[in-house]
């Protein structure tokens, strides 16, 4: 008993990069190609156009379960050792055609079975073009109806196109994910990297500052007292400032980044196969209003990808008068309702920094979402901190002149 579970283990243990396996991967049940077992029938259906015979239930009993076997090693083996399986099925096929008309259908699974392996489309219309080219030749001499002479080769080709499309519209899903995982893991790289650059010039100068200050300090705390309270007053100063510093600079790293939320809806929109366009951003962005913008922008561009129904979407920005407008367009079917969740969501974020969001959404015509957030009374600066301004100052000079967002 324990010889029967090993043999089967290891017969129907799926290969890494088999069709079960790349399945199992998506989330998929490892039965889920059983499903087109279900066009196995036409071995059962096809005698009854002329008659079922003894020979015929022989035969059956004898080579169903063998399609079945070399069906599931198509579906568990590698890529490359499928086509072997997938071509034992078409010369029993063959075999069987003298004494057999029902070995057609094995035929037709043979074929297609064969786009499991790893094959250019050239290479695989070649070689099926070849197959049933001697199918033909083998049932023209057995005098089969004309009806399997055309049908079967031209069901073969048919079939074979369209698993060949299912392959490689998986492969690209498949290259696709594999982007995503890709762009994740460098943007995390980079937020490490940036994280690091901050954390040394925040703390790098200034420890090594208060170091030498308190060095200084206990050097003049025997000859000259008001000296070293003076040093141990200014490195309190220093360390305050410090501590201001890194906080500013993890509410930084805390924020949603609107740019990351970009590239993010870039890839979302692209997998549902919307065309993505944006405009430059502005450089710098108080750190609460990014965060807002971040989570309306995310949930702006998941209510296109999932509702819209549209070919392509747009995000714009620009400043004027002392006030970011950011631009979120599609050319969807339009006509949601101002009022719905998504929005009622958008609007609070919206107000809550101190600005508006209209919604212009005409049905069959797309959706325009305006948002109008106010920059001049923001309190707080992503480089605030790193510039050695008081934050009410800071203020009062955003934006840059030379900034502008187009």
């Amino acid at each position: 008993m324990g010889t029967v579970r090993q043999w089967l283990r290891a017969w129907f243990t799926p290969a890494p990069d088999s069709l079960v396996a790349i399945g199992l991967q998506k989330g998929k049940s490892p039965w889920v190609d059983a499903i087109h077992l279900l066009w196995s029938v036409w071995v059962f259906v096809i005698p009854a156009f002329d008659h079922y015979t003894l020979r015929w239930a022989l035969l059956t009993l004898l080579s169903y379960p063998l399609f079945l076997l070399l069906y599931a090693q198509c579906c568990v083996s590698s890529r490359r050792r499928s086509r072997y399986f997938a071509l034992t099925l078409v010369a029993m096929s063959m075999l069987l055609l003298p004494w057999y008309p029902s070995g057609l259908t094995y035929f037709v699974y043979g074929t297609i079975m064969l786009r499991s392996c790893r094959m250019p489309l050239r290479s695989y219309m070649g070689l099926l073009v070849i197959l049933n080219l001697m199918l033909i030749a083998e049932v023209s001499l057995l005098h089969y109806a004309w009806q399997a002479v055309v049908w079967i080769p031209v069901t073969s080709i048919i079939v074979g196109l369209v698993v060949h499309a299912e392959r490689l519209s998986e492969e690209k899903e498949a290259e696709l994910r594999l982007s995503h995982d890709e762009v994740r893991r460098l943007a995390a790289l980079a937020e490490r990297e940036r994280i690091g650059r901050d954390l040394h010039d925040l703390l790098g100068h200034t420890l090594s500052l208060i170091t030498l200050k308190l060095e200084l300090s206990r050097k003049l705390f025997d000859r000259d007292s008001e000296a070293a309270k003076r040093e141990m007053a200014e490195a309190e100063r220093v360390a305050r400032h410090a501590l201001s510093e890194v906080r500013i600079a993890v509410s930084g790293i805390r924020a949603t980044d609107l740019a990351a939320e970009l590239a993010a809806a870039r890839l979302m929109l692209g997998a549902s196969v919307v065309s993505f366009e944006c405009s430059a951003l502005p450089p710098s962005l108080p750190v609460d209003v990014e965060r807002g913008l971040a989570l309306v922008l995310r949930e702006a561009v998941t209510n296109i990808a999932r509702h819209a129904r549209a070919s392509h979407a747009r995000v714009s920005t620009a400043i004027s008068n002392q006030a970011l407008k950011l631009s979120i367009e599609d050319d969807g079917r339009g006509g949601i309702d101002a009022h719905g969740n998504g929005l009622k969501g958008m609007h609070e974020r919206v107000r809550a920094l101190g600005g508006t969001l209209e919604v212009v959404s005409p049905a069959g015509q797309g959706t325009r979402l305006l948002i109008t957030v106010p920059l001049r009374s923001r309190p707080m600066l992503r480089d605030a901190g790193t510039s050695g301004q008081a934050p009410d100052a800071v203020a009062a000079s955003w934006p840059p002149q030379e900034r502008h967002a187009t």
